[in-house]
């Protein structure tokens, strides 16, 4: 049982105004395994005020050395690689090899990447008798979700220390642990104090104190939709800028001439990643009508081969999810799919068997889901995948676009002109082509409900940049 009495604030680990603590939930025994300090608007206000101290002197800091200190980040987090794996497999449920490559490998690298600053930012330039020059935001509120806790404040904070900005983040409270890790880094690399502060608590509380706060210049927030929109009504009163990574109901459009082995088997991958809790994941898979019974005979072999259990044990290739709210509400969603026609390959809303304890779900595939199903129109966020079937390629698209998503989606076809040519007439802000490895240095972000802005590379370092003309 781990105790997080303290927040940290200033360069200094300090106690919280609040009195409360609240519970981590290891997500496959159901047992409390540590508490964390439940902050209060108090504890923000003395982390904005911590934070606006440093903010000239850090923002005036030559690009190279805010790199290094980005650097030493990134040597920190690998140095204790295997520590924070455990941690998130623990309080997320993700698979001890797919936490280490995926949640913090990721966030290595994003530290890495952001670490050549001076080629990630914007040169001065002249347009007419003006100059044009870019300068940080100023106080960054980062606010971060559950399932990819350490990837996603890596992208936001990185990206806002490359800017030259300071940051108050608030991680998840339902997997907070691996942020705390990242504290005690970023404290023992020695960043000027106030340059980074974490204040954990509740979004009700906490989020809403930052993102309401007259002295943070911005908020970047991931998350639902809905609590997206609320952060960004909070944030208008005060005219900040905001960047919302949103939800996602990602459509994979499998085309009559691609390897269609292939082109499912990644699609159910993509669908069942992280037990289904990733926004991008390609929950809606979309083929011809013609092909529809071999889509379906390799989708449930597919998803046979994903095996639910401890995320510690050398077999699971699927953890639970994250907490008993989120299991019941993927459930009874599958629940729904039966109720509203939906033809049901594999999977189901019981609990898989001899894993009664632990958040767990099957893996679980439809076929035959119509555009007005709720399963085909709505975020899930667990492992369950919409096959649809379209009878033309217009109609295809037509399906696609027909969400008030817009973030992710995938093509498939044996001619990467062709899948080229459909990806551009999706309206979302990211496309994968045949399957392609995702890209950390290109922008990443949606359209619609999914969202605002991009993360990742020069895009992300941009979005905490402000414009400036000074007219010569």
């Amino acid at each position: 049982m781990q105790h997080r009495d303290r927040i940290y604030i200033g360069g200094a680990w300090v106690a919280s105004s609040g009195t409360e603590t609240i519970p981590v939930v290891d997500s496959s025994s159901e047992q409390v395994v540590a508490t964390i300090p439940a902050g209060v608007a108090a504890d923000v206000d003395r982390a904005v005020d911590a934070a606006q101290g440093p903010l000239e002197a850090w923002s005036a800091t030559p690009a190279e050395e805010r790199g290094a200190a980005l650097a030493r980040i990134a040597a920190g987090l690998d140095r204790r690689r295997r520590q924070i794996s455990a941690v998130i497999a623990q309080e997320l449920g993700m698979p001890l090899d797919q936490s280490d490559a995926v949640q913090v490998g990721m966030a290595i690298t994003t530290f890495a990447s952001m670490a050549p600053v001076v080629d990630l930012l914007p040169p001065d330039e002249h347009v007419g008798h003006s100059l044009v020059t870019y300068e940080p935001v100023g106080v960054v509120g980062a606010i971060t979700p559950w399932n990819f806790p350490l990837q996603q404040i890596a992208v936001k904070v990185a990206a806002a220390l490359a800017a030259g900005c300071t940051v108050v983040l608030k991680p998840s409270e339902v997997a907070p642990l691996n942020a705390f890790l990242l504290a005690e880094i970023v404290d023992e690399v020695g960043l000027m104090p106030g340059v980074f502060n974490l204040v954990s608590g509740t979004g009700p509380v906490v989020g809403e104190a930052i993102a309401s706060h007259p002295g943070v210049d911005m908020v970047s927030f991931t998350g639902s939709t809905r609590a997206g929109i609320r952060v960004a009504e909070l944030a208008a009163a005060s005219v900040k800028k905001v960047a919302l990574e949103l939800g996602g109901k990602s459509p994979n459009i499998v085309l009559d001439d691609a390897d269609l082995d292939r082109a499912v088997r990644f699609g159910v991958a993509s669908a069942f990643s992280n037990a289904g809790q990733a926004c991008s994941a390609q929950s809606r898979m979309l083929v011809p009508r013609s092909l529809l019974p071999a889509v379906e005979e390799i989708a449930v072999a597919a998803a046979h081969s994903y095996s639910p259990g401890d995320p510690f044990a050398d077999e699971t290739s699927m953890g639970p999810l994250v907490s008993s709210v989120q299991q019941q509400r993927v459930r009874s969603y599958i629940t729904r799919g039966i109720d509203e026609g939906a033809k049901l390959l594999t999977g189901g809303p019981e609990p898989p068997e001899g894993l009664e304890t632990g958040f767990f779900v099957r893996p679980t595939v439809f076929s035959e889901v119509t555009n007005d199903m709720a399963i085909a129109q709505e975020e899930i966020f667990g492992p369950v995948l919409a096959i649809m079937a379209y009878d033309s390629e217009e109609e295809a698209v037509a399906l696609a676009n027909d969400s008030v998503y817009g973030l992710s989606a995938g093509v498939w076809s044996a001619s990467p002109e062709r899948a080229v040519s459909i990806g551009r007439r999706i309206k979302t802000g990211h496309v994968c082509i045949n399957g392609s490895p995702f890209d950390q240095l290109a922008p990443f972000g949606g359209c619609k409900r999914s969202g605002l802005g991009r993360e990742n590379g020069r895009f992300g370092v941009e979005e905490f940049l402000e414009v400036k003309t000074l007219q010569l």
